[in-house]
């Protein structure tokens, strides 16, 4: 089975109040995309990575890859529209990379800003598509949820309902097919495109540390646990 990983870093990061994409701000002395990419490396060495992200972004992220002697092998490609189109374009040039094979690949898609990710839950993410032919890290939430109903509400049992993380995994040869259908507003996530053509989802357990850097507080938050880790 040859590992593939598409890290997606299309986000403009409008919620961290910066000048400079979210995906490039300094974490632990380390632009976030790199602690990102290194991450899938120390699963596995082989693995194939490809990048996506914003044509206009590819001379800051050459010239950041320079200034930190980054040099962590990876292809680029260039995002879309909407999410769903950066993806599809991430797989095409998988699909179009040399001696890729889509009956015996697993594609991770994993979103750039998540670099907390470890290595033993990319393992037990590929281990279960491995097995399953789908996984999506999950965790349970923890506050109370409700249903809004106009300008009122109804309680629901938060036990039947999870928060979704990444990476989501699937077989190269499902996800490329499922990625020929048309966009549509549905698709939250990878997952739910996979669903539209009929395919089933297996859940893993995923990490509270697994967060997505959205806000400032966030960054704090990912360098402190850095900081314990070292």
């Amino acid at each position: 089975m040859e590992a593939y990983a598409l890290i997606m870093a299309g986000g403009a990061g409008q919620r961290m109040a910066a000048e400079m994409p979210k995906q490039f701000l300094l974490l632990h002395g380390q632009p976030i995309l790199m602690h990102t990419i290194s991450a899938f490396y120390q699963y596995r060495s082989t693995i194939k990575l490809l990048l996506v992200i914003p044509r206009q972004q590819e001379d800051l992220w050459l010239k950041l890859c320079r200034q930190y002697a980054f040099d962590l092998p990876h292809l680029l490609a260039y995002g879309g529209n909407e999410r769903f189109d950066s993806v599809r374009n991430g797989l095409q040039k998988i699909a179009e990379s040399e001696g890729f094979d889509a009956g015996n690949s697993l594609i991770a898609i994993h979103d750039a800003v998540r670099p907390m990710v470890g290595t033993d839950l990319i393992g037990a993410c590929f281990e279960t598509a491995q097995r399953y032919g789908s996984s999506v890290p999950v965790t349970p939430l923890v506050d109370s949820l409700r249903r809004r109903e106009g300008e009122w509400s109804l309680a629901e049992d938060r036990k039947d309902f999870c928060a979704v993380q990444t990476p989501q995994v699937f077989w190269a040869k499902d996800l490329l097919e499922a990625y020929k259908q048309p966009y549509s507003p549905s698709f939250t996530d990878d997952a739910s495109v996979m669903e539209a053509v009929g395919h089933r989802i297996r859940l893993v357990e995923g990490h509270r540390r697994n967060i997505k850097i959205t806000v400032p507080e966030d960054l704090l938050l990912a360098e402190y646990w850095l900081k314990q880790s070292k």
